[in-house]
């Protein structure tokens, strides 16, 4: 087989195994008994990485660098601005916390968010994502500060002072007199 036979079938393993993990809601709604349910999320849990390992193998060694290589490429383009105005990271905060609102509202009156009620479902949904856009919207540093916290070495450097005008006091030219 040629490499870029293999390549491309190393591909379509790493990327479909990926896709096939996000399909995996789906299973929730079937009518079928919960022993098949957890049988099925289970696979698809563990699909992405098998589905990786195969996807490697097939490659080899230098086609797995080259698509490697080309897939941190196209993250680095995307990765969010570092330095962000106050007005943009006070609504990314604003984004990132939103969340906690339909998450209390079902903790402490699920009668306004019932199970039954189709609303909760979309409520949580766009909560979920309004929460992922707010940390694009808080920028990279953000994301450092975010994995500072899971970061037990981590240490955050004091905020350097601002300088401060001098006090000027007044002369004592005269108080000796």
């Amino acid at each position: 087989m040629r490499a870029r036979t293999r390549l491309k079938i190393g591909i379509s393993f790493i990327l479909g195994s990926n896709l096939l993990f996000l399909t995996h809601g789906w299973i929730y709604w079937m009518p079928w008994s919960a022993g098949v349910k957890a049988t099925l999320f289970t696979i698809f849990f563990f699909t992405p990485e098998v589905g990786t390992l195969i996807g490697a193998a097939v490659m080899g060694k230098e086609n797995y660098e080259m698509f490697r290589l080309k897939a941190a490429a196209i993250l680095r383009r995307i990765r969010p601005a570092g330095n962000v105005s106050l007005t943009r990271h006070y609504i990314g905060l604003g984004m990132f916390l939103l969340p906690l609102v339909p998450a209390y509202l079902q903790a402490f009156k699920p009668e306004w968010l019932p199970d039954s009620s189709p609303l909760r479902w979309q409520a949580m949904v766009a909560a979920h994502l309004i929460c992922i856009g707010g940390l694009f919207v808080l920028g990279g540093d953000f994301w450092d500060k975010l994995h500072a916290l899971f970061s037990w070495k981590a240490r955050v450097p004091p905020a350097p002072l601002a300088e401060e005008p001098a006090l000027s006091l007044p002369s004592s030219a005269g108080a000796d007199d």
